[in-house]
């Protein structure tokens, strides 16, 4: 499950964001210091970050940015017209999203979740279903989940558990209608986040593959070529639409349905 990584000292935003988040498939992850953020970044699939405006300076959001221009950052501070030219220069360089202390904590978990990596995923992907013909609910409900739980340990039987039904029904039922291969389809929603993660330069291939939860790079390298036939450094030119279009084309099945 993806996680909201938050660095901020405020312990009322940590609360109503951990109550929120666990209604959209995220969970909250407080981060003490910088450098357990960049732990977290690098053991976790981050969909968005929630930093302290003062506690990080706009030299290290710049930093931030540089590195993961594609996470995005939400900025939060008290209101005070002190902080008027700093909040000025975040705009200037392309920060956009803002939770005010005391004013946005109730929508606070909503405004980050909308506005994750994977909203942002499932929204350029909307087609998606329509592509892989998945028309009857359980098919939908199933890509949603998979879309939601980009993690090389989701297997079939694990999703089969999630929807109280066996894993050869599920399968069964997935790939009715000419559908892909659920097996195949969860190893897309993984190479579909990769194809995100790896845009950032801070990750580099062996990171994303320890992210997803492979044993090794190669075990990741070996998928990507399974989905969408190219290497993983290959991925960010693509992005997730391109990645989609090159599965559609002949990698939509694979042998057996057993996950």
């Amino acid at each position: 499950m993806p996680v909201v990584a938050l660095l901020h000292r405020s312990r009322s935003l940590g609360s109503a964001l951990r109550r929120g988040l666990r209604d959209k498939k995220l969970r909250l992850k407080a981060c003490r210091s910088r450098e357990h953020l960049d732990r977290v970044l690098g053991g976790e699939v981050v969909d968005a970050v929630v930093l302290e405006l003062d506690r990080y300076g706009l030299d290290g959001l710049l930093e931030f940015r540089r590195l993961y221009p594609r996470i995005p950052v939400f900025l939060s501070f008290p209101f005070r017209p002190v902080d008027g030219a700093l909040l000025s220069a975040c705009g200037e360089r392309g920060f956009r999203d803002f939770l005010v202390e005391g004013v946005d904590e109730a929508a606070a978990a909503e405004l980050v979740a909308a506005r994750g990596l994977t909203a942002q995923r499932a929204a350029a992907l909307a087609d998606a279903p329509r592509l892989l013909r998945l028309t009857e609910p359980l098919q939908l409900r199933a890509w949603a989940e998979v879309l939601w739980r980009p993690d090389a340990r989701l297997t079939t039987g694990a999703l089969a558990r999630t929807f109280s039904v066996s894993r050869e029904y599920l399968s069964r039922e997935f790939g009715a209608g000419g559908a892909p291969n659920l097996k195949r389809v969860i190893d897309l929603a993984k190479v579909l986040c990769a194809a995100d993660l790896l845009a950032n330069p801070g990750y580099t291939v062996a990171a994303v593959s320890e992210v997803l939860g492979y044993s090794s790079a190669s075990h990741f390298a070996a998928c990507v070529r399974r989905i969408c036939g190219i290497a993983p450094p290959e991925l960010p030119r693509l992005g997730p639409q391109g990645v989609l279009a090159r599965f559609l084309k002949g990698r939509t099945r694979s042998r057996g349905w057993r996950g």
